[in-house]
């Protein structure tokens, strides 16, 4: 039986393959919308559970709902795939995809750009995996 840890790892390598297949074929210049659903058209494809704009709640310290945020992809329901589609990765996304992370309580994170002329792709935890 694969782990939870393992299956997250082999997501990760599936959505970094599939991002680069997707990269090469569309380039950059379209709008986020185009690569979330191309990505998530070909993940599905390969028959990966995605979700898009998932509504994932937000909780304070004590378990309190403080509201939702909205995944671009919700892979297996144990990876957020956070899109972007801008001239290169700034500080702000990373911050951005870390505390989604936080606040939901979710352990991985993809945080990738299909808006440069190559791809970038950054890998997120919250533990020591």
């Amino acid at each position: 039986m694969i782990s939870k840890k393992d299956k997250v790892f082999e997501l990760c390598d599936i959505v970094r393959e599939t991002s680069f297949a997707l990269h090469r074929f569309l380039r950059h210049g379209h709008l986020e919308k185009v690569y979330e659903n191309g990505l998530a058209n070909r993940l599905k494809g390969q028959g990966i559970q995605v979700t898009q704009q998932t509504p994932l709640q937000v909780r304070d310290e004590d378990g309190t709902v403080l509201g939702d945020y909205v995944a671009d992809l919700l892979v297996e329901d144990i990876l957020i795939v956070e899109l972007k589609a801008v001239k290169t990765i700034a500080n702000e996304h990373i911050a951005q995809l870390l505390g989604y992370l936080r606040a939901t309580r979710t352990e991985h994170g993809l945080l990738i750009n299909f808006g440069a002329p190559k791809l970038q792709i950054r890998k997120f935890a919250l533990s020591d995996t």
